[in-house]
């Protein structure tokens, strides 16, 4: 017969090891999350080509972005030489890096790119705080390795 543990946090008591994770990883993800995550988000959301546009090179990624068209607009810059690298839906999932030689190109698909990666730093953030955090309340026999 084996006696389960329970554990108290914050108001909440006789939480079982799983609930009491749960609220843990909730408190967490309240603490880590604020303006730059919403920022992080919002890049991301408008960089996702989900408008139409007339035509593209076949292998292309179909549509464009709110970020490619602000950012080609109000950046119209050109350099020498293709050296800027950039990244698309499709050219990530076949881990290929394009470049360009266009500022605005770069601008608009570095957006979503760097809030997918403010995203993914926290969540690794949250998750790696509730473990250790959870670690310290329980009992040996519940702490998750």
């Amino acid at each position: 017969m084996s006696s389960a543990n329970t554990y108290n946090f914050g108001m909440h008591r006789d939480l079982t090891p799983s609930a009491l994770f749960f609220l843990i990883f909730l408190d967490e993800a309240q603490r880590q999350l604020g303006i730059e995550d919403i920022v992080a988000l919002g890049g991301a959301i408008v960089g996702y080509p989900f408008l139409s546009t007339r035509g593209k090179f076949s292998g292309a990624t179909k549509g464009t972005s709110v970020a490619s068209i602000v950012s080609r607009k109000m950046l119209p810059y050109d350099i020498k030489y293709r050296i800027l690298p950039t990244l698309t839906l499709k050219s990530a999932a076949q881990l290929k890096v394009i470049f360009t030689r266009n500022l605005g190109v770069f601008v608009g698909r570095a957006i979503p790119v760097v809030g997918e990666v403010v995203l993914v730093i926290d969540i690794f953030f949250i998750t790696s705080n509730s473990v250790r955090n959870y670690n310290k309340i329980v009992k040996r026999e519940d702490k998750i390795f």
